[in-house]
């Protein structure tokens, strides 16, 4: 063990962590680019200085910001009936105002397949998709493909309902690569979308109204140091930014807390550290990872020896790790593990979800740390219902224990962390994923081709 007994026994009696998270969610919206991101960056910041990192600091850049009106979807036949409301309807972040009349055509989880199938209807026609992935398909279909294909096949309005039960809507950003996207979209609960897909069955016809604002604005990253001052570095990160309809506490407020808890734990006079430390809280993941690759055009990333991005990890105290294909990193994340007695599940899947993309797909070693649990995936996140009640203070600090002790450890000389070239990246990358970031504008070797 890099830590002290006493450095985890107090990492298990500390409420720090915990009065961090309670202080971002109630914060109310972490929307990027708005009030209360900037608010909730502060917070951060307090903490950092309070945690004893040192140079506790904002930076500020511009993002093309997104703000919620009303939005309604109205139903007009076969049976008349209308949502609205934030707790029935919810418009997806990135699109654009604008109505649209048109019947509905279920195209079921969306995939490319079901959209092929029923392409000769969808011209002219409102579109919906589950934000389920089949089975049958062997990596998750994300709501931005789903969106672009509904674009791509003449759809005029896409319908994005929920697969998880209890009423509640989701939201999340359509990733079209230009701002706004080309039509109207929102998101409407499980409940809704199976009485649309029954509708649909009977010939239904139905109006997406949204209501938005698509302009230039500001988001905020927050960095703090720990340990030596050294040009090599570790980068500890999660993004603070969080959907407006939510208290956004795991997705991702957690991560927030966790990476100042952990960096108050690096920060004791009893953790020796071989490598700098850099705490790193980003602005703006939801509606595209842009304060993650502001960091990554701002760093020296042959410094970089390894990043371990914080998201969705408080669910349970069951790590999970996507390493990215970086097996080092996940091997140092197994020994704690194991030496701690505690759950951890890996995939080395190389995945463009999440910040750590900014850094993966330039070869550093970056991995997702998560935790699992029975609403692994999307669950509550990007719902009303992710709240701080959905969430444990023992959790937190299990999670925390057991993330310093990997940070400190990828932070020894002892350990080598090799990284890779873009070429490497490019040529490893799942054809299913390079058929994602294409669709969405988002390949980043047009460079390399």
């Amino acid at each position: 063990m890099r830590l002290s007994n006493a450095a985890v026994g107090d990492a298990q009696t500390s409420g720090f962590g915990w009065d961090v998270l309670t202080d971002l969610v109630d914060v109310g919206s972490r929307m990027a680019g708005q009030a209360g991101e900037r608010e909730g960056a502060e917070v951060v910041r307090d903490a950092f200085e309070r945690a004893g990192a040192r140079n506790a600091r904002l930076e500020e850049f511009e993002i093309p910001g997104w703000w919620r009106g009303d939005s309604s979807l109205s139903i007009h036949e076969p049976h008349e009936r209308v949502h609205d409301g934030r707790q029935d309807v919810l418009a997806l972040p990135g699109c654009p105002a604008g109505e649209a009349t048109g019947r509905v055509v279920d195209v079921g989880d969306g995939t490319y397949e079901e959209f092929e199938e029923r392409a000769d209807e969808l011209d002219g026609a409102i579109a919906m998709a589950s934000s389920a992935t089949p089975e049958s398909v062997d990596r998750w279909i994300h709501r931005m493909e789903k969106y672009v294909n509904a674009a791509d096949h003449g759809a005029v309005a896409f319908v994005f309902r929920n697969h998880v039960e209890g009423s509640v809507p989701p939201t999340g950003e359509v990733g079209y690569h230009e701002r706004p996207g080309p039509i109207p979209a929102v998101g409407v609960s499980r409940e809704v979308g199976e009485r649309l897909a029954r509708y649909a069955e009977e010939g239904c016809e139905a109006t997406v109204s949204v209501d938005c604002r698509n302009e230039p604005t500001t988001s905020v990253n927050v960095e703090a140091e720990v340990g030596p001052d050294t040009d090599e570095h570790v980068l500890l990160t999660a993004h603070v930014d969080a959907h407006d309809i939510a208290d956004g506490a795991n997705d991702n407020g957690a991560g927030s807390a966790l990476v100042a808890e952990v960096g108050r734990i690096l920060a004791r006079d009893d953790v020796e550290l071989d490598t700098r430390v850099r705490l790193v809280t980003f602005g703006s993941e939801e509606i595209g990872l842009w304060g993650a690759y502001r960091c990554a055009e701002t760093t020296d990333l042959d410094d970089t020896k390894c990043v371990v991005n914080l998201d969705g990890a408080c669910s349970s105290r069951n790590l999970r790790v996507g390493t990215n294909e970086f097996e080092e990193v996940g091997a140092v994340f197994e020994a704690v593990t194991d030496d701690l007695d505690a759950s951890l599940s890996t995939d080395d899947t190389i995945s463009p979800h999440g910040d750590q993309w900014a850094f993966v797909q330039e070869g550093v070693p970056a991995v997702m740390t998560s935790t699992t649990s029975e609403q692994s995936g999307r669950g509550w996140g990007h719902t009303h219902a992710d709240t701080l009640d959905k969430l444990d203070s023992r959790d937190l600090r299990d999670v925390a224990v057991q993330v310093a002790e990997a940070v400190a450890r990828v932070a020894s000389a002892d350990v080598e962390t090799p990284g890779r070239t873009r070429t490497e990246m490019r040529d490893a990358i799942d054809e299913g994923y390079e058929q994602e970031l294409r669709m969405g504008g988002r390949w980043p070797y047009a460079d390399l081709e």
